[in-house]
């Protein structure tokens, strides 16, 4: 990194909610038990989905996925939020910023393509149920999850990259909870018009594109709904396909709208607030949305919660 530039290699100030001080203490305490609700919700889908055979299947190997995703990105980021709204200081070190501000990039690039995965997972599913085993077979699951691992960490190391050499003039105060890229964009004393560019194609390729391909799957899913005349595979189908389509509005809404306008098109505080949708709300509610209507998973706690007592007896 070239400090001539006027950039530092100096701890940064993480501002958090710092103009709204009333407000810190409600806001920690909310980020606090959604976190906590998030690393046991997802930690039980990973376990079930492993432990329960029945489970071995397309949906639960890519839920599993979502779910590693979402423990991997709220860690980079809610501990160190919370720290600095309990803590004296709002300082993070420039290693762990340009860490924190990697990974989220990373793990957000790879969950936009993992959804869109999953879309099609449903797609197959739904509209080629007899083959659908064919079609959705272990070494074509495999390679699409790693394709979304592999595109998510590409466009991570180029925005990541690219971000970190604009000039700062010294600027240290992040005004936001985390090193997201936004923020350190409105740090820098230059505007970058290559940058804008690059950040909108990559924001079509891994926002745009996926969100699109999702829309496409659910409108010809919607067709196969339609023609189907049984109401019990047909509230499965609704079930199954409302839970992924609830959480891609909730993620992509937010998202998009954060990434996909000019720099300086609104307020920081608006993003801050929206920031907190894709980074702790939507994470949270991916596995109660999976597991509270999922009688597919509940059934397989109970299966295993059985087999834990009849072990425990003998």
């Amino acid at each position: 990194m070239d400090t001539n530039n006027g950039s530092s290699t100096t701890d940064f100030i993480l501002l958090g909610f710092s103009d709204r001080p009333q407000l810190e203490p409600i806001i920690s305490g909310v980020v606090f038990i959604f976190y906590i609700v998030t690393l046991v919700g997802n930690t039980t889908i990973i376990l079930v989905s492993y432990l329960d055979t029945q489970l071995h299947t397309p949906m639960y190997f890519f839920l599993s996925n979502l779910s590693f995703l979402d423990l991997c990105y709220t860690t980079s980021i809610i501990p160190q939020m919370l720290v600095n709204l309990w803590g004296p200081t709002r300082s993070i070190t420039y290693g762990g910023c340009v860490l924190q501000f990697f990974f989220a990039l990373d793990l957000g690039a790879t969950e936009c393509l993992l959804l869109a995965v999953m879309a099609y997972d449903r797609y197959a599913a739904v509209c080629q149920p007899l083959h659908y085993t064919v079609i959705m077979h272990p070494q074509l699951c495999q390679s699409m999850v790693f394709t979304a691992w592999l595109g998510g960490l590409g466009s991570a190391l180029i925005l990541c990259s690219l971000t970190l050499k604009l000039p700062r003039c010294g600027h240290r105060e992040v005004d936001t909870f985390y090193c997201e890229m936004p923020a350190l964009l409105k740090m820098a004393c230059v505007y970058s018009k290559v940058m804008e560019v690059i950040v909108f194609a990559l924001g079509v390729v891994f926002l745009l594109v996926p969100l699109s391909l999702i829309l496409i799957s659910y409108a010809v899913i919607t067709q196969a709904v339609v023609r189907i005349k049984s109401a019990a595979r047909w509230s499965k189908v609704l079930n199954t396909c409302g839970s992924h389509l609830t959480v891609v509005t909730l993620f992509y809404g937010t998202i998009i709208y954060m990434y996909m306008r000019p720099q300086n098109s609104s307020s920081q505080d608006e993003g801050k607030f929206l920031s907190l949708f894709y980074t702790i709300i939507t994470p949270t509610l991916n596995p109660v949305i999976y597991t509270l209507r999922n009688k597919d998973v509940k059934s397989a706690v109970k299966r295993i919660l059985c087999v834990k007592k009849r072990s425990a007896k003998s």
